[in-house]
């Protein structure tokens, strides 16, 4: 708080003039006593307020100690007295009376002054400062006016205080603030008057001002942080920056994004504009839009295009830099003078002082140099004398470009810091074609290792050096030339070789390793800095160096830092890269040892587990399974599994996943961890419930088989495995009764399918003969047939039991106990005959036999079993099972629990999983047989056909089984039974979809026209829907000219006019083939006789007949309102049929009268 001014007034000293209205005449009172006062002081010291010259700003004229500040009348007086006396005053400044009023708080008066030195254009900083500050006029409560307001230099006053000026942080006199006051600079003061109300003003006046100074505020808090982002380098930066100072200064974040910005722009303006949108996203943290973006208070440059073109224009002050240990010449010394003369225009400045004062410090700076360049040549003769004394004691001297190292200790310790202060000297001159001289430490290499000089690579490097490369090696000898020549002159002479030992590429290249460890540490140095500038689609040729060096490099964090480049060598690696990273990690894996695996290798695996990129989370899963065989075995079965089991649930990429499985397979063939078990059983049933099929297909191929190999080992694969799937399948069918989940039934089912050749390699395994079975002599061959294609390799029963050789042994002997000795002892066998099949035909059995997807799932497993367990097994121990199940005889015609199984899945199953594994001709007779007898009893019982329809259409899926089935079915046309031939003729069908048109013309259409001219009418009419399936499928135009001349002799002919039965399936013919049929057949054929059926209809007398063919034909007529129609065809028969069905259906069905109607409209 400044000092009250002595003999201040309390009455104006400390009163803002603009603090209330009410207060308005005592202001102006006290403010026309400030002027006069002040006037009166100007007058009575012969001071003209308006003149320039003596109240000139610049007269830094100061008051005298009897000059204080009081009333108006006592400065009065003071003035009268001085001129009174006739003594010639102290002239006073204007600045000197401006501090004296801010500081007696006249505010007014000082306004005034400032406002008329303003207009006479002479602007007082003092006065422009204190009323363009708001801090002035705003005072805390309780502050007493009169005190010394802050920023008022002298406020403690000019003579007592000695011309002291108070701190500006004081409080003291300043004035509250208020909505209705404006800061004194911001005022119009023309536009003010001493009355009238100016409230509103004021206040605009006052926010424009707040609004600048913010604006100030602002652009003050810019610079500061653009001065702090200029200097501000990312921490890992400034680390890299510090480890390695031979790299270049890393870009600052304000250059990055400037750089970025005018990229951007350039990328833009050229029409690159997918190259910006992706340049943008990968700088999503930068608004290229804007330039203040990239930073506070920047201007902004010039385009790149610009840049680069006046990039020729800039002269750059040369630097002929001269290392001081090379022993400098005078006149090498003289030769850096004309660079002063060379500066270019740019730095010569404009004022003759400021020339002379360069030059003075230039000649200073020479002066120096020379008294160090002397004090240096003492030291070079010093140093020669002691190289002559090593040559006598016949040390070799190189002859090209070597010479003699001194001993470190005779060098003196500001040379060591000369160089170290400029570690890349020569390099600074790249482009230059300036011969570079060498040093005695750069020229004396041969003798003694280079790292052995203080001056060649920074001090970091020289302290991680092995001891081995230290050491001195074999002293190498040269012819020496018979001269007469001084070493003084060699050394000049050598010192015109260009080379650079300096950078630190320089030290690597001069610097020849002498052991496999030097030559390690040289890679671990020299790879950072590589790997960058290899183009990504060939850095993997970088991987052997990589892991050598990893291998063999005896610091962990250089290590470490390899496997991190290693795994982080490209960016999104392809299927080749992952494949040689993972070679390479395998091969490091077999050098190293499990411990070092562990600790090394696997880190860098769950750091990328959460890559962002799926290629990197790819090289992930696959690296797990790659090194499971080199990892101990504690952390196989617990952090890799871990981590692979993280990924399998959590990961989104398919291929990812997929890689995962294979690692679990690979996990499983080496895990040896009992109480993991159940752990892999979850693991394997996430795996074939995944919805990719890429990672089910991986399940069945890799993870299922190797789990099984381990579950057989743990005696469980027939215990637990297959029974718990099995058990799964029962529950699924039990819960499915009213909607059966067909998924997990073929995931559960596919899974025991994968494990039949582990089951089977079991039986084998353990059978009696198991111990005989030796390879001595000829070893039979295997059928190439003998089983079933394996989905992988791991489900060859071959590569299960070790080798093609033993599996060939173990099969004959095989062979030879099913039938010769039988079972008698085999439990694993006995298991599969009496626990296994009759579980699996008890499921069978409750399958739903109109699921084609269910039945075709256990048909394939069946297949699959009998063909792995072979024909003897199949004949054996699987028929008389299902025989016995099925017992296939007339005696149980009439009874409906005997024949009850035959409408069940296990018909189709039996005849299509079973009776088709072996196509020999007996076999084949056995299948016709079966489906004929089926058919018979199905036919003559009145029992549904759903599982004779189901095999038909299994087994036409195949065209080897056409022949087949025709040969059933004609068996069929030529029965006694009008029930047996009825159902053949539904059966043809079914059949017509599949087969070749030549097989329709030879057998189908026969055989059904055979059996349209039955004596029974049933089974003509059971021909209409083959004859609708053949319009709809054949192209032939005779075939089709003869089935339209069949169904036509239906329609006309007189002795069918009164079947109910064949006009309701030759409309439901009609309506199901028309949309699909030849166009000329349906509009020909189909929609007039389907309008001639509904005149016909109109005119039925029974009204259930009439509207179950109303029925049928309007969704007949739903049906082929989809087709074109013609005009012609719609006006005479498609709207005529439509008006006859709306007829009927407002008779007997008004509910479907809207219905029809919507058809029309429709039309």
């Amino acid at each position: 708080m400044a000092a009250m001014a002595p003999g201040g007034s309390g009455s104006g000293g400390g009163v803002n003039p603009f603090l209330s209205d009410s207060d308005e005449d005592d202001d102006e009172v006290a403010a026309t006593e400030e002027r006069r006062a002040v006037l009166r002081l100007g007058a009575g010291s012969g001071l003209d307020p308006g003149s320039a010259g003596s109240l000139s700003p610049q007269d830094p004229v100061a008051l005298g100690s009897s000059a204080r500040p009081g009333l108006p009348g006592e400065a009065s007086a003071a003035a009268v007295a001085l001129g009174g006396t006739g003594e010639t005053p102290a002239r006073l400044s204007i600045d000197a009376i401006a501090a004296q009023l801010l500081r007696d708080q006249y505010l007014l008066t000082a306004l005034e002054l400032h406002t008329e030195l303003l207009e006479s254009g002479r602007e007082l900083p003092r006065l422009r400062d204190y009323f363009s500050n708001p801090g002035n006029f705003e005072r805390q409560s309780g502050t007493p006016p009169g005190m010394g307001a802050p920023g008022v230099p002298g406020a403690a006053g000019v003579g007592g205080a000695g011309g002291r000026e108070p701190s500006t942080a004081s409080g003291g006199g300043q004035l509250n603030r208020a909505g209705s006051i404006s800061t004194l600079d911001s005022l119009d003061f023309a536009r003010y008057s001493d009355d009238g109300n100016r409230e509103t003003d004021e206040k605009v006046a006052v926010l424009e001002f707040e609004l600048r100074k913010a604006k100030e505020t602002i652009q003050a808090l810019r610079a500061n942080l653009t001065k702090a982002a200029e200097h501000e380098v990312p921490l890992q930066e400034r680390k890299n920056y510090k480890s390695s100072p031979e790299i270049q200064e890393p870009i600052k974040p304000l250059e990055k994004r400037a750089l970025n910005f005018l990229v951007n722009e350039f990328l833009l303006k050229n029409n690159y504009k997918l190259t910006s949108i992706t340049f943008s996203d990968e700088n999503d943290d930068q608004d290229f839009e804007l330039w203040d973006d990239v930073g506070l208070n920047i201007p902004k440059p010039p385009d790149l295009l610009q840049l680069y073109r006046d990039f020729g224009n800039h002269q750059v002050t040369g630097k002929d830099l001269v290392d001081v240990a090379s022993g400098v010449e005078e006149d090498e010394l003289e030769a850096l003078t004309p660079i002063i003369s060379n500066l270019p225009p740019t730095l010569e400045t404009p004022q003759p002082a400021e020339n002379s004062m360069l030059v003075q410090k230039l000649e200073d700076k020479i002066s120096l140099l020379n008294s160090e360049k002397w004090s240096l040549m003492e030291q070079i003769r010093r140093l020669k004398s002691e190289m002559d004394f090593l040559k006598n004691e016949h040390f070799a001297i190189p002859a090209v470009c070597d010479s003699v190292q001194p001993p470190l200790d005779q060098l003196p310790h500001k040379d060591s810091e000369d160089s170290g202060q400029h570690p890349d000297v020569n390099s600074s001159d790249k482009g230059k074609n300036t011969d570079i001289h060498l040093s005695i430490s750069d020229e004396a290499d041969s003798t003694i290792p280079k790292e052995n000089s203080p001056n060649s690579f920074p001090r970091r490097e020289r302290e991680g050096m092995p001891p081995s490369s230290l050491s001195s090696k074999k002293t190498v000898h040269f012819d020496k030339p018979n001269r007469k020549l001084s070493p003084a002159f060699h050394q000049a002479l050598l010192s015109f070789c260009r080379m650079s030992a300096d950078s630190r590429l320089g030290y690597e290249v001069s610097r020849i390793a002498d052991s496999e460890k030097s030559v390690m540490l040289m890679l671990g140095r020299c790879l950072p800095h590589i790997v960058p500038n290899v183009l990504l689609a060939k850095r993997e040729e970088l991987i052997p160096l990589i892991l050598c060096t990893a291998c063999l490099h005896p610091e962990p964090k250089e290590r470490d830092q390899l496997l991190h480049i290693l795994f982080n060598l490209i960016k999104r690696p392809d299927d080749e890269q992952r494949q040689m990273i993972l070679t390479g990690c395998v091969a490091f894996a077999r050098h190293v040892g499990p411990t070092r695996v562990e600790a090394e290798l696997l880190p860098q695996c769950w750091e990328q587990i959460n890559h962002k990129y799926p290629e990197r989370r790819l090289l992930v899963a696959e690296s797990c399974g790659a090194l499971a065989p080199y990892l101990p075995k504690e952390i196989r079965s617990s952090l890799v599994l871990s981590m692979l089991q993280q990924m399998l649930m959590e990961d989104k990429a398919d291929l990812v996943r997929e890689a995962v499985i294979k690692s679990l397979g690979i996990i499983m063939g080496y895990i040896d961890d009992p109480d993991k078990y159940h752990q892999g059983f979850e693991l394997l049933l996430s795996a074939l419930g995944d919805p990719s099929e890429r990672v089910v297909s991986a399940t069945h191929q890799v993870f299922l088989p190797a789990y099984a190999a381990w579950t057989t080992e743990l005696g469980n694969l027939q215990s637990h495995l297959i029974l718990t799937l099995l058990n799964k399948i029962e529950k699924l069918l039990r819960e499915g009764e009213h909607g059966l989940d067909e998924h997990k039934l073929h995931m559960y089912l596919s899974a025991l399918q994968s494990l039949i050749p582990s089951l089977f390699a079991l039986v084998l395994q353990n059978a009696p003969f198991s111990s005989k079975a030796k390879l001595h002599g000829e070893v039979p061959q295997i059928e190439v047939t003998r089983f079933p294609r394996p989905m992988s390799p791991l489900q060859d029963v071959s590569t299960i039991i070790g080798s093609r050789e033993q599996l060939a042994v173990l099969l004959q002997l095989y062979d030879y106990q099913l039938e010769q000795e039988g079972t008698t002892g085999w439990e694993s066998l006995l298991w599969v005959v009496n626990q296994l099949l009759p579980q699996l035909i008890e499921i069978v059995g409750k399958i739903n036999v109109t699921s084609t997807a269910c039945v075709h799932e256990f048909s394939r497993f069946f297949w699959r079993l009998c063909r792995t367990f072979g024909k003897i097994f199949t004949n054996t121990k699987v028929k008389p099972q299902f025989q016995e199940i099925l017992r296939l005889s007339e005696e149980n015609i009439d009874s409906s629990a005997g024949n009850g199984v035959l409408t069940k899945a296990t018909v189709p199953i039996y005849a299509t999983g079973v009776l088709t594994c072996y196509i020999q001709e007996e076999d084949r007779k056995l299948l016709v047989g079966f489906l004929e007898d089926v058919m018979t009893l199905l036919s003559l019982s009145h029992a549904p056909l759903d599982s004779l329809k189901a095999s038909f259409v299994e087994l036409g899926a195949n065209p080897a089984y056409h022949e087949l089935l025709l040969t059933v079915l004609w068996y069929g046309v030529v029965h006694t039974s009008a029930l047996v031939r009825c159902t053949a003729a539904r059966m043809f069908e079914l059949l017509v979809k599949g087969v070749n048109e030549t097989l329709v013309a030879q057998r189908v259409v026969p055989a059904l026209i055979t059996l349209s001219s039955d004596p029974e009418i049933s089974v003509r009419i059971a021909t209409i829907p083959a004859f609708g399936t053949i319009m709809e499928t054949v192209i032939q135009r005779e075939l089709l000219e003869r089935v339209k001349m069949q169904l036509a002799s239906f329609l006309e002919d007189p002795q069918y006019q009164d079947q109910h039965s064949l006009h309701t399936e030759i409309i439901k013919t009609f309506g199901r083939v028309g949309p699909n049929a030849e166009p000329r057949f349906r509009d020909e054929f189909v929609i007039p006789h389907l309008h001639k059926l509904a005149l016909v209809n109109n005119l039925q007398i029974v009204d259930s007949k009439r509207l179950d063919i109303a029925t049928h034909l309007f969704e007949a007529y739903s049906a082929l309102s989809c087709c074109f129609i013609s005009e012609d065809l719609m006006v005479n028969h498609f709207l005529p049929g439509l008006r006859c069905l709306r007829t009927d259906m407002e008779h007997l069905s008004p509910e479907h009268e809207l219905n029809v109607n919507c058809c029309k409209l429709s039309e």
